[in-house]
């Protein structure tokens, strides 16, 4: 993507990234403007399959400021925009134990907004800790570098 405007943080502490996919988005102008401003997370959002097409649930995009809607839902199904093999193949995915669909970022590819989500499986608290471990132990062997 050319602009990242948002980032899932806790995606890949919490989940084994298995596939990598980008699709747009259907969104109201408000919304896009709500994005670009720095508005939304992608916290507890996932994705679906219904009816041969991928929805985006509890994705919260927050009212723009400058808007004067009501009865807005910040956290509305929205549609993704994808070709159907990849809607074949990731309906497929889901199918199997223990793997789910979540959003990684948000952002501009030309002028367009564009999701990029990724077929995932969740981490054990053992995984997550061993992670850990080795993302410290790189720290300090490129501190221990720098250092010398």
């Amino acid at each position: 993507m050319q602009k990242t405007l948002l980032k899932n943080r806790k995606a890949f502490h919490e989940y084994e990234i298995l596939e990598h996919f980008t699709a747009g988005i259907v969104l109201h102008g408000h919304e896009v403007k709500s994005l670009k401003s720095g508005g939304g997370h992608f916290t507890g959002s996932y994705v679906t399959t219904r009816n041969g097409e991928l929805f985006l649930e509890h994705f919260h995009i927050p009212l723009y400021k400058k808007t004067t809607l009501e009865n807005y839902e910040p956290e509305r199904t929205r549609k993704l925009l994808v070709r159907k093999a990849e809607i074949l193949k990731i309906s497929s995915a889901l199918h199997t134990a223990g793997v789910t669909v979540i959003p990684l970022e948000c952002g501009l590819q030309n002028g367009r907004i564009k999701i990029e989500f990724a077929l995932a499986r969740g981490k054990k608290q053992h995984d997550k800790r061993e992670d850990l471990r080795k993302k410290d132990a790189d720290r300090r062997i490129k501190s221990a570098i720098r250092n010398y």
